[in-house]
C-alpha cells in the first residue's frame, strides 16, 4: 500500500498551562497552600513575597502571551514588561486581611513506642544476651503493643542476624520482662492475655477476681456478649457480673496505641472558610492567612530593562526571553491564586445558600439532599471543579468545623413524595440507638419499622448500611446487663 499525504481539520480541546495550574491549586487546602507558594517562589526568582497591602480588584489584569519561536523573539515589545507608571502595590496580591493575626504553631516531636519501652529497660537487665533478647522482642511489637510473631521465629532472627543462640526458656524470660513494662498489657500475644496482664496489676477485689475468671474461662462468650451463658457457667448473680464487666470495660485493648497518642504530634485543622451568623443573616469569608503576599519582582523588571537596552546579541536575546518567561510565570501564578480565591468563594457561597437552614440551626435534619451537580449548575462550572473545591476543605461555623464533603448527600423519597437527605435518616437512626433500651437493643428490623412509622420507606439492608457508616455495632454487641 502506497503512502499518501493529506490535509485534515480537527477540533481539539486542550487545557492551557494556566488552567492546569489553577486546577491543581483548587484542590490544595489552605493549610498546604503556604508550602505550595514557597515552592513556587524557590523555583521562580521573579516571584517575591511582599509586605504591601492592596486589594486584588485594584490590580490591573495582565495579558497572556504564547511562547514564540526562535525566529520571532524580536516580535514582543519590551515596554510591555517595563512600566514605570505602575506602582509596586499593583503588582502584588494580598491574601489575608490587615486585621488577621499570624501565629506560629509549635510542633514537638515525640518518641516512638519502641523507644519508650527501651528506655524503661535501663538497668533491669544486666546480662548482655538477655538485653539483646528484650530489645529484639520490643522491636517485634506492633503499634497496638502486641507480639504477633512466634517466639521460635524470633529465635531464628537472633541466630541469623546477631549470631545469638537463645533457648525458648530465655525467650519466655525476656517476654516476661517486656510484659512488666509500662503501659500495662504490652507484650501480650492475644487480647485475652492483654486484659489479664492489666488485671494482674490491680488491687485484688471480688470484682477483679470475677473479671479474671470471666476472661480465663468464658472469653468467647464474653466477646459475643452471651451473658446468660456466663451467668450459668460461673454461677454468678447479675449484679456481680455487671460489676466485673465494668472493670473489664475500663481496660485498654490497645496499650501501645495509648502510648502513641501521648506522644503524637497534633495537627491543627485550619478552616478554609469562616461562616458567621448575624441576626439571621449568614456572612462568609475566605480564610487565607497562610498564603503570603505575592508580587512580581522589581529586580527582574530592572534586569529586563537592562538587557532590552543593550545590543541585540544572541546571548542578550536568550537572557531577555528567560527573564520574560519568569515574569510571565509569576504573573500567571498570582492570577491563579486570585482565581482560586474567587472560585472557592462563589462555590462555598452556593453551598451556604443551598444549606441555609442547616447553617442557621445546626440541625442535621434540616440538611437538604445535595450532590455535586446541584452546586455545579448554580455556579455554572464543571462538576470536577466543584469536586476539587470540596476536596479536603473545611468551613468553620457557629456549630463547629465541618468538612465540605459533609454537606453532600444522596436523597430519599418519603411516603409523601418529599425529597430528604440521607443524613437526616442517619440522624434519626443515631438518636434511636442512643435512646434505646440497652438490655433489649433495637435490631435492624426494628429500626426499619421505626423509620417506616416516620414515613421513610427503607429496606433492612439499607438500614444496616447506614448503621455501619455510623460505626454502630449490631444489636447483639450493643446489649448490656
Amino acid at each position: 500500500m502506497a503512502l499518501k499525504q493529506f490535509l485534515s481539520h480537527k477540533l481539539l480541546q486542550k487545557l492551557s498551562p494556566q488552567q492546569i495550574q489553577l486546577m491543581k491549586l483548587l484542590q490544595v487546602p489552605t493549610v498546604e497552600l503556604e508550602q505550595r507558594i514557597k515552592q513556587e517562589i524557590e523555583e521562580n526568582p521573579a516571584l517575591d513575597e511582599g509586605l504591601e497591602e492592596t486589594d486584588l480588584d485594584n490590580r490591573e489584569e495582565e495579558d497572556e502571551w504564547e511562547t514564540e519561536t526562535d525566529d520571532a523573539r524580536d516580535d514582543f515589545d519590551i515596554n510591555d514588561y517595563i512600566d514605570d507608571d505602575t506602582p509596586d502595590y499593583k503588582l502584588s496580591a494580598r491574601n489575608h486581611g490587615a486585621d488577621d493575626d499570624e501565629y506560629a504553631i509549635p510542633l514537638s516531636g515525640g518518641s516512638s513506642f519502641q523507644e519508650l519501652l527501651e528506655n524503661q529497660v535501663g538497668f533491669r537487665v544486666r546480662n548482655d544476651k538477655m538485653r539483646e533478647i528484650v530489645h529484639t522482642i520490643i522491636g517485634n511489637l506492633d503499634e497496638a503493643g502486641y507480639l504477633r510473631r512466634e517466639l521460635e521465629n524470633i529465635i531464628d532472627d537472633l541466630a541469623f542476624s546477631q549470631n545469638i543462640m537463645a533457648s525458648i526458656e530465655e525467650m519466655e524470660e525476656g517476654l516476661l520482662i517486656v510484659q512488666d513494662l509500662e503501659p500495662a498489657g504490652v507484650g501480650a500475644r492475644s487480647l485475652e492475655e492483654c486484659l489479664l496482664l492489666q488485671l494482674e496489676r490491680k488491687e485484688v477485689t471480688v470484682e477483679i477476681l470475677t473479671a479474671q475468671a470471666i476472661l480465663e474461662t468464658c472469653f468467647e462468650e464474653f466477646s459475643k456478649k452471651h451473658y446468660k451463658k456466663i451467668l450459668k457457667k460461673l454461677d454468678l448473680e447479675e449484679d456481680h457480673l455487671r460489676s466485673a464487666i465494668a472493670e473489664i470495660v475500663k481496660l485498654n485493648p490497645k496499650p501501645g496505641g495509648a502510648a502513641l497518642e501521648t506522644n503524637k504530634v497534633m495537627q491543627q485543622i485550619i478552616p478554609d472558610f469562616i461562616l458567621k451568623e448575624d441576626n439571621g443573616e449568614l456572612e462568609l469569608t475566605l480564610n487565607a492567612r497562610n498564603a503570603p503576599q505575592l508580587k512580581v519582582s522589581r529586580e527582574y523588571s530592572e534586569m529586563l530593562r537592562t538587557y532590552g537596552a543593550s545590543k541585540k546579541t544572541q546571548s542578550d536575546k536568550d537572557a531577555v526571553l528567560f527573564v520574560k518567561q519568569k515574569i510571565d510565570s509569576a504573573k500567571w501564578f498570582i492570577d491563579a491564586i486570585k482565581q482560586r480565591q474567587h472560585t472557592l468563594l462563589i462555590t462555598m457561597n452556593a453551598i451556604m445558600e443551598y444549606q441555609k437552614e442547616f447553617f442557621l440551626t445546626g440541625d442535621d435534619t434540616n440538611m437538604k439532599p445535595m450532590i455535586l451537580k446541584d452546586i455545579a449548575d448554580i455556579v455554572e462550572m464543571d462538576i470536577s471543579t466543584v469536586s476539587r473545591v470540596a476536596n479536603s476543605k473545611y468551613v468553620e461555623t457557629p456549630f463547629g468545623i465541618y468538612l465540605l464533603k459533609y454537606f453532600f448527600s444522596e436523597s430519599l423519597s418519603t411516603d409523601s413524595g418529599e425529597e430528604v437527605s440521607t443524613r437526616e435518616v442517619k440522624k434519626i437512626l443515631s438518636d434511636a440507638v442512643d435512646n434505646e433500651n440497652k438490655k433489649k437493643p433495637l435490631t435492624d428490623e426494628k429500626l426499619m419499622e421505626l423509620l417506616k412509622e416516620k414515613g421513610y420507606n427503607i429496606a433492612r439492608r439499607t438500614v444496616a448500611k447506614y448503621r455501619e457508616q455510623l460505626d454502630i455495632p449490631v444489636a447483639r454487641l450493643r446489649k448490656e446487663i
